[in-house]
């Protein structure tokens, strides 16, 4: 048996091998559970994000032979930061010049109220 793990003699006797192991496991799941933690935030805070995109459009501006393209807020063919709203959306899509995304199809219920 290791010196550390044998009965000591009268006087304070320090932690044995096994009580700190135990104290680092207790430790560590506690730290993973923060991480966890964390996580969970996160993943909640992403989906939050995307939900609040997917309400919204943005448009590509148009490049060298192609058209300009109206994408879901969401689309990540585009990954331009200005959005527009529903109407604007809307108005988008009755003009010559923009077209919508063939992957994200956002036209798909924004018919015109």
């Amino acid at each position: 048996m290791p010196a550390e793990d044998t009965p000591a003699g009268p006087g304070p006797r320090g932690p044995t091998q096994l009580e700190k192991n135990r104290a680092l496991e207790e430790w560590l799941r506690w730290q993973l559970g923060q991480v966890q933690a964390r996580i969970r935030d996160l993943e909640a805070q992403e989906e939050r994000e995307r939900q609040a995109h997917a309400a919204l459009w943005k448009v590509q501006p148009q490049q060298s032979g192609s058209p300009a393209l109206l994408h879901r807020g969401d689309c990540r063919l585009y990954t331009g930061s200005t959005y527009i709203n529903r109407g604007d959306a809307v108005v988008a899509l009755t003009m010559p010049e923009i077209e919508p995304c063939a992957v994200c199809r956002p036209e798909t219920g924004l018919d015109p109220e």
